[in-house]
C-alpha cells in the first residue's frame, strides 16, 4: 500500500497530456508529468515499473508522489529551489589572502601551503572559518 497516492483530478490529467504532447516545455518539467501521468491511481503503474520505463529512480518516483500530495501539481513540476550559502570570500577576505599568500611564510616552511594560508587567516580572525579550497578558488582567480 501506498503511503503518497497520486489522484490526479480530469483537468489536471488533461493539463499534464496536453504539456507532454506539445513538448514545449523543460526536459525536466515533462519527465515530471509523464511520471505523475503513470503514477496516477487510475494508470495502475508501480514505482518499479514507472522507473524503469523513464529511466530514473524509484526513490524518484517516490520523492515525486510525496511531492504531489504535499505540495500539489504547480510544486511538483517546477523544480526546486535550492538556498544559496552566503558568500565567506569578499573583496576583503580576499585582498587578506592575497597578501599573506605574498608575504613571508611562518617559520620552519619554505613556502605557502593552502592549509597554512587557511589556518593563518582563522588565527588573524579575518574570517571564522575558511578551506584550503576556498583559499585555492581564491589565489586562482586573483592570478
Amino acid at each position: 500500500m501506498k503511503k503518497y497516492v497520486v489522484t490526479l483530478s480530469d483537468k489536471e490529467r488533461k493539463e499534464l497530456r496536453q504539456m507532454v504532447r506539445r513538448g514545449t516545455a523543460a526536459a525536466r518539467k515533462l519527465s515530471r508529468g509523464r511520471i505523475l501521468l503513470k503514477a496516477d491511481e487510475l494508470a495502475g503503474w508501480t514505482d518499479v515499473a514507472i522507473a524503469n520505463a523513464f529511466d530514473v529512480g524509484v526513490r524518484t518516483v517516490e520523492r515525486l508522489r510525496q511531492r504531489f500530495v504535499e505540495q500539489g501539481l504547480e510544486a511538483c513540476l517546477d523544480p526546486i529551489s535550492q538556498p544559496r550559502t552566503p558568500r565567506i570570500v569578499d573583496g576583503e577576505v580576499e585582498a587578506h589572502v592575497v597578501a599573506l599568500a605574498c608575504s613571508e611564510p611562518p617559520d620552519g616552511y619554505h613556502r605557502w601551503t593552502l592549509r597554512l594560508l587557511a589556518g593563518r587567516m582563522v588565527e588573524l580572525d579575518y574570517v571564522e572559518t575558511i578551506s584550503h579550497e576556498t583559499v585555492r578558488q581564491t589565489l586562482k582567480k586573483t592570478n
